[in-house]
């Protein structure tokens, strides 16, 4: 799968609005500028992602877009559907009527099986993942991820990571 500049530019969009999130509405044109991209490109990313519910636009002198949702509410691959269609690595996968090999090609299970691994990663990132430092992997939950982090010892903490001697 090949992620195009409308999926790299609209993920960018997001990611600007997420940062955002809680403050008053976002300009076009801020967003536009923080991003370097043309306010018109940057409308023809927000129409399909404001149709499928993940940005809301807000009239008025104190006017813009925000999210529709919490970043942490707000999946990769939602917003990458929304600008980029189909994320199926080849069409067959997401439509087996497009060619007449479909059910007996042998390449198309492995197609499936990749696109499936891509998918579930990309529904187990939400826009909250990518702002944090590190970004989690697809075997790697959020509770997993918060439970290692709890573990850590703190920087202030006295107790000694080396376990105590014998006496």
């Amino acid at each position: 799968m090949r992620v195009s500049t409308r999926g790299r530019y609209g993920l960018r969009a997001m990611l600007e609005l997420a940062n955002r999130y809680g403050e008053q509405p976002v300009l076009m044109s801020t967003v536009a500028e923080s991003q370097k991209l043309s306010r018109k490109y940057l409308h023809a990313l927000l129409t399909p992602l404001r149709s499928a519910g993940l940005v809301r636009s807000v009239r008025g002198a104190r006017g813009g877009f925000v999210l529709a949702r919490p970043p942490a509410q707000i999946k990769l691959s939602e917003v990458l559907h929304a600008v980029e269609g189909s994320l199926s690595l080849v069409d067959c996968v997401a439509d087996p009527r497009v060619c007449d090999r479909s059910k007996r090609c042998p390449a198309r299970r492995v197609w499936e099986a990749l696109s499936g691994a891509v998918k579930d990663m990309l529904d187990h990132v939400t826009l909250e993942d990518m702002m944090a430092p590190e970004v989690k992997t697809c075997s790697e939950s959020r509770r997993e991820r918060e439970e290692r982090r709890s573990s850590k010892p703190s920087r202030n903490s006295k107790a000694s990571s080396v376990p105590p001697r014998g006496r």
